[in-house]
C-alpha cells in the first residue's frame, strides 16, 4: 500500500494553470475549461469543465 498523505507546500513546488475555450460541433458548442498541472511532472494534472464566474453562481 502506499502513503497517500499530501505533501505540504512549498516555494519549490509549484503548479501552473491554463484556460480553455473549447467548441465543439462545428463551433456550435462552447465551453469553457481549466487545467491545473504540475510543470514537473506529467503524469500530475487536473482538468474541470465546469468553470464559471463568481457573479455567474449567484
Amino acid at each position: 500500500m502506499t502513503d497517500s498523505t499530501p505533501e505540504p507546500p512549498s516555494e519549490e513546488y509549484l503548479l501552473t494553470s491554463q484556460g480553455y475555450r473549447i467548441s465543439v460541433d462545428e463551433g456550435r458548442e462552447t465551453f469553457y475549461a481549466l487545467s491545473i498541472e504540475d510543470p514537473d511532472n506529467e503524469d500530475a494534472w487536473l482538468m474541470s469543465d465546469t468553470v464559471r464566474s463568481l457573479d455567474d453562481a449567484l
